[in-house]
């Protein structure tokens, strides 16, 4: 056995009293657990990233799906864990979270190669919407497994590390899937997504992840069952728990608020920049090739120099700080029809938007009991998913009546009101962090 295969047999140990100097990102990786999560992460997330792209390259060349039939593709891959999100995190706190994690990846495997046999829209939403209600219980379980890897003052970069594999796959992850789609065929793309899941369930395969449910266990210290509700009974009282937990904890139930807010304008804007590129620009395709990435390349940078220079800030004022800077790029996509303006504007829409992503599942990880990470993270999943579906149907309604500039208007005023908000109504007091 390697060395380093022994080192993850073991939970890790507690952070050290009066340890308060976060970890770097580079210091959360030697960390053996976390190292091969994100390893896992990077291998998932590329090639369920190259299949999604491939799916909507297909559907729209191949199929010519329209704008609606498009903007479907990513409602059925979000759909289901909006929906499910809440319950799923009840069964994660339940169920063993290596278990838990590795049948995910493996089952999703297999559901990829569904793929190969679809040849109609319904038949994509179909596999994708499957695909989603399985990644609806491997979200959850790994925040459970990161949290019991990683010590509270690493949480910050390790949170950033998984970000990190989101954006970089969302600045790389179409030209890849164009290529792979226009020499190959995107049947290649569809095999790799599945060996990817393959892979990365195998590397979760060799960790042993401990939770505080485990050690309860095995320390015969478990509450009995006797004295719990069971079945469906069982099942809404973990639901209610986990929701009464976050409504009642101020900073926590803000900063959700705030991630949510912030995915239902990148949500607008999904949809809407090819067509301010096309309409308002009067762009070509080169130009929105130029203009696409810049809101994951802004988020990219963003991450990073959070993480490093201002680590040390609290939550709720780079809440505030994100929300204030998204503000300011819808603002100047409304006011500044220019290419000149619009690619800073984007830029800055997705480095804002990382301040508040950062800090808020920063604070998400640190304050939630251990017991309940399945059912938060799940429910924070949800808000996230449903504010972008949200988003998506609303941009698409909102431009049947007025114009895409206004869209983004209407969407500074949102944030703006929601900044007032927080500092009249919703100012979170200090509260301790939870055991």
């Amino acid at each position: 056995m390697s060395q380093e295969t022994q080192s993850t047999q073991t939970p890790p140990a507690a952070t050290p009293p009066g340890a308060t100097t976060p970890l770097t990102m580079g210091e959360v990786l030697r960390i053996p657990l976390m190292r091969r999560l994100w390893y896992a992460q990077i291998v998932s997330v590329f090639g369920d990233f190259l299949a999604l792209f491939a799916v909507i390259i297909v559907m729209t060349f191949n199929l010519h799906a329209t704008a609606q039939q498009i903007t479907g593709v990513q409602i059925a891959y979000m759909g289901p864990i909006a929906l499910l999100g809440i319950l799923s995190g009840v069964f994660v706190d339940r169920w063993p979270v290596k278990i838990t994690l590795v049948c995910s990846d493996y089952l999703r495997a297999a559901l990829c190669l569904g793929l190969l046999f679809v040849h109609s829209v319904w038949g994509f939403y179909i596999v994708l919407a499957a695909i989603s209600i399985i990644s609806s219980f491997f979200g959850p379980a790994q925040g459970v497994a990161i949290r019991t890897s990683v010590p509270r003052h690493g949480m910050a970069s390790a949170q950033s590390l998984m970000q990190q594999v989101m954006m970089m796959m969302r600045i790389v992850g179409g030209p890849i899937a164009t290529v792979f789609v226009h020499f190959l065929g995107p049947h290649l793309a569809y095999w790799i997504d599945s060996a990817s899941f393959i892979a990365s369930g195998s590397l979760i395969a060799t960790l042993a992840i401990v939770t505080p449910a485990m050690e309860a266990a095995l320390a015969g210290t478990a509450p009995a069952g006797s004295n719990e509700p069971t079945g469906l009974s069982r099942v809404l009282a973990d639901m209610k728990q986990g929701v009464s937990f976050i409504v009642h904890h101020a900073a926590m139930f803000f900063v959700i608020l705030a991630l949510a807010s912030a995915m239902f304008v990148l949500g607008c804007f999904g949809p809407l920049i090819a067509v301010y590129v096309r309409d308002i620009l009067h762009g070509t395709e080169k130009s929105f090739g130029f203009t696409s990435p810049m809101i994951g390349l802004g988020m990219l940078i963003g991450i990073n120099f959070i993480n490093s220079k201002l680590k040390h800030k609290k939550a709720t004022t780079l809440v505030y700080s994100g929300l204030a800077g998204v503000a300011a790029g819808t603002l100047i996509l409304a006011l500044f029809p220019h290419i000149y303006t619009t690619m800073p504007g984007l830029a800055l829409i997705g480095f804002s938007a990382a301040a508040i992503i950062v800090p808020a599942q920063t604070l998400i990880a640190q304050e939630t009991p251990p017991a309940m990470m399945g059912r938060v993270g799940s429910t924070v999943m949800s808000a996230i998913f449903s504010a972008q579906i949200v988003g998506l149907i609303l941009s698409g309604i909102l431009t049947q009546h007025t114009s895409v500039r206004r869209v983004f208007a209407i969407c500074t005023a949102m944030l703006a009101v929601l900044i007032v908000a927080g500092k009249l109504w919703m100012e979170p007091k200090e509260h301790p962090a939870a055991a």
